[in-house]
């Protein structure tokens, strides 16, 4: 009874997610994520392609979807009426999909789980979350993402949740796929913030959303396309290893496979744009100048938002790389 009272509960608040009759929203992203572009944004928007202002461009495409800042951006600026995300991360693809069909159901649990762990002492509030991770790694790994099951609410609620309150928002698994990231110190974590999953699931609503491979966008470019990738960054320092946003490594041979993707995407007629780390913050390394020497290679200066040294979250350049050379100088 109570899950016909939620569907009701929805089907109420059809108008508010109906595109033809409401204002676009301005969407942003749901998780903290490793490499999040909302302190790039302005940067990236000036080299958007001209086209995309010019309204020529109806269609985006994000093959690495993560937190999905530039879509997010993207969708509230310009008039695209079609998109694709793309990625292998299980609880990414989950997560997404519900926001866009189960929104208020997602909203109820978040808010459920937020009233129960703010009122938890610190001790309680640390078995909580650890219980949440031990319950959110029983999940199947496998499971067919085509296919809508009755625990993916709980799935996408564990994934927000878990974000919110682990150390730095970071998002890590291990080999075996299990999310391993510890508690993090907050006394008052943004578990929810209904009105953004709304405008997400507003924006969600022109979105195909598939877990595959970034390859598949092959089968959707076109010259009325634009395509943001924004894969696992090459490590630029002995150090700087971390790519864990899923078990698959993403080393320099997936490197060269997408752009060799790039390439092909570029024969028909697509734009695009891609970000990646500059090796030669710290050594004379041109492997993206030499991967990519037929583009548009752009340098931006980035923060470093993951580092378990405050004082390390210093300035270091990314690269931006492009197949146009026409650019929007502003919004």
């Amino acid at each position: 009874m109570k899950y016909k009272k939620k569907i009701c509960q929805i089907k109420q608040l059809q108008s508010f997610y109906n595109l033809e009759n409401s204002k676009r929203l301005k969407a942003y992203p749901v998780l903290k994520w490793a490499g999040g572009k909302m302190k790039l944004l302005p940067q990236i928007q000036k080299q958007y392609p001209s086209k995309l202002q010019q309204g020529s461009l109806k269609t985006y495409i994000e093959p690495f979807v993560g937190g999905a800042s530039v879509f997010f951006d993207v969708y509230y600026h310009f008039n695209i009426e079609k998109a694709y995300f793309f990625d292998k991360n299980t609880e990414l693809i989950i997560l997404y999909k519900v926001i866009k069909n189960n929104a208020e159901l997602l909203i109820d649990r978040l808010s459920k789980i937020k009233e129960k762990y703010l009122n938890l002492t610190e001790e309680k509030r640390k078995n909580f979350y650890y219980q949440s991770r031990n319950d959110y790694n029983t999940f199947d790994k496998k499971v067919d993402t085509d296919i809508h099951q009755r625990n993916w609410v709980e799935r996408a609620a564990l994934t927000i949740f878990l974000n919110r309150t682990c150390f730095n928002g970071l998002y890590r698994v291990n080999r075996k796929g299990l999310f391993n990231v510890p508690m993090g110190k907050y006394k008052n974590p943004a578990i929810l913030n209904s009105s953004n999953i709304r405008a997400v699931s507003q924006a969600l609503k022109i979105v195909e959303i598939k877990q595959c491979d970034f390859s598949e966008v092959l089968k959707y470019a076109n010259k009325n396309t634009f395509i943001y990738y924004d894969p696992p960054y090459r490590s630029i320092s002995k150090t700087a290893t971390f790519n864990a946003y899923s078990s698959l490594d993403f080393k320099d041979n997936e490197q060269r496979r997408l752009r060799d993707l790039f390439i092909e995407v570029s024969k028909k007629g697509s734009y695009q744009m891609l970000s990646n780390s500059d090796p030669t913050n710290y050594i004379e390394d041109f492997f993206f100048d030499e991967l990519y020497c037929e583009f548009n290679i752009k340098r931006i200066l980035a923060s470093r938002m993951i580092n378990s040294k405050g004082n390390s979250r210093g300035k270091i350049r990314e690269i931006l790389v492009t197949n146009y050379s026409d650019y929007i100088n502003k919004i």
